[in-house]
């Protein structure tokens, strides 16, 4: 949309943000209301500046800061996390890593793991498996929704273990 945004309404990025600084706006309704409004910029783009200038968007900040403040005050999961983040690269090359504000996706062609950190001393990961039942160590996907079928939990590197590999190379290979 960045690239886009001069030409479909005037003004660049920085532009757009000079202009919102001198505004008194910062909820980002007001903001997307005010550049439709006083603007006539669409909806997507009021709501693409809006994020940008609010700084909401994950995009917004670099991964390593968005890894770093989910484990900032969780500091006992970081090795837990470099420790799966280091397998799943290692799964091949076609593993992306997507940091967010709250979780980590992992991704194949489509999302394979999900990663949170949970509490300060738990993490759950969710997978994306299919024709398998909750049982054991392999649990129901609880918060994680549609977005995973199943979830473990973690809460040290020796937690993951041959049977946690194995359910995450079987959610490798089905994303593929």
């Amino acid at each position: 949309m960045e690239e886009n945004l001069k030409e479909k309404t005037g003004k660049n990025l920085a532009e757009w943000k000079d202009t919102l600084t001198n505004t008194k706006l910062s909820k980002h309704g007001e903001i997307v209301t005010w550049l439709k409004s006083e603007h006539g910029v669409t909806h997507g783009f009021a709501n693409f500046i809006s994020l940008k200038f609010r700084e909401a968007d994950a995009a917004s900040f670099d991964d390593s800061d968005l890894v770093s403040s989910q484990y900032e005050k969780k500091p006992l999961l970081m090795p837990v996390y470099d420790t799966l983040i280091t397998y799943c690269r290692s799964l091949g090359a076609d593993v992306e890593i997507a940091p967010k504000k709250s979780t980590v996706s992992v991704r194949r062609k489509r999302q394979f793991l999900l990663i949170k950190p949970a509490t300060k001393t738990r993490m759950d990961v969710g997978l994306k498996l299919n024709d398998k039942q909750p049982q054991g160590r392999l649990l129901d996907s609880g918060a994680f929704g549609t977005m995973c079928t199943y979830r473990v939990e973690l809460t040290h590197v020796k937690e993951f273990d041959d049977e946690i590999k194995r359910l995450v190379k079987e959610a490798y290979e089905e994303a593929g």
